[in-house]
């Protein structure tokens, strides 16, 4: 009988304890994601061209309060949420906050910091970017550096040049009264004087301006509309329909 050498017994004793190689587990196979038909909307709409459904986007983007302020922070918004206040129904604010500068745009608003829902700090947004300041270089020839405005919050009735029992969108801070631009070549823009006595391009960047704004607000009021609105447009970020 052939004797086994001891070394060789130790090394075979060694190589059944220990494994030679690791063991090979198998491949998870991950599936594929489904293919996107429709691009997110998040980040998008404020740089999005107005179309015949950006006001319905609107709305749909800031049904929601973290919905809508995930539309402002990504496009470089400042918005500063606020608790809510007051009565639905009557004068207070829910689901808003203060609007500060666009980060995505030289022009800051005049005053800054201005208290509105949500919806309305998005329209406003959509508003000045596809609107407002691409208007003033292609009409002017020059950028726009200042928005002037008359407020956002007033807790009123409607002003129809009368006596009126119905709320205001302003007592709910859905709506921005806008006044006129300051440009960077020196020129002050105003709705009161541009109107109907500004030059050929000044009047038509004035309704170019709210044409544009009637497709993103419920509600758009200019100077066509009655005496009372000679000086400003009236934003009104809500679910009316009305424009002139």
């Amino acid at each position: 009988m052939r004797l086994i050498p001891p070394v060789l017994i130790a090394v075979l004793l060694l190589a059944g304890c220990s494994p030679m190689l690791p063991e090979r587990r198998p491949t998870t196979a991950y599936p594929t994601p489904f293919p996107s038909t429709e691009a997110p909307l998040v980040g998008a709409l404020i740089d999005q061209p107005i179309g015949g459904g950006t006001r319905a986007a609107v709305i749909r983007e800031s049904a929601e309060l973290t919905q809508c302020m995930a539309q402002l922070t990504a496009a470089r918004v400042t918005f500063r949420p606020v608790p809510d206040k007051g009565d639905p129904q009557g004068c207070g604010l829910v689901s808003g906050g203060v609007l500060g500068p666009d980060m995505g745009t030289v022009a800051r608003m005049t005053p800054g910091d201005v208290e509105m829902t949500c919806r309305a700090a998005l329209a406003v947004s959509v508003w000045r970017r596809q609107s407002l300041e691409p208007a003033a270089r292609e009409i002017l020839g020059s950028d726009v550096v200042q928005i002037d405005h008359m407020g956002a919050y007033a807790c009123r009735n409607i002003n129809t040049g009368g006596a009126s029992n119905r709320i205001s969108a302003h007592a709910q801070a859905a709506a921005l009264d806008f006044g006129g631009v300051r440009l960077r070549d020196g020129r002050r823009i105003s709705v009161r004087d541009g109107w109907s006595g500004g030059d050929e391009p000044t009047q038509r960047f004035l309704r170019r301006i709210r044409d544009d704004a009637c497709r993103i607000f419920g509600t758009t009021l200019s100077p066509d509309y009655n005496a009372v609105h000679h000086d400003h447009l009236h934003l009104e970020a809500t679910e009316t329909r009305f424009c002139r």
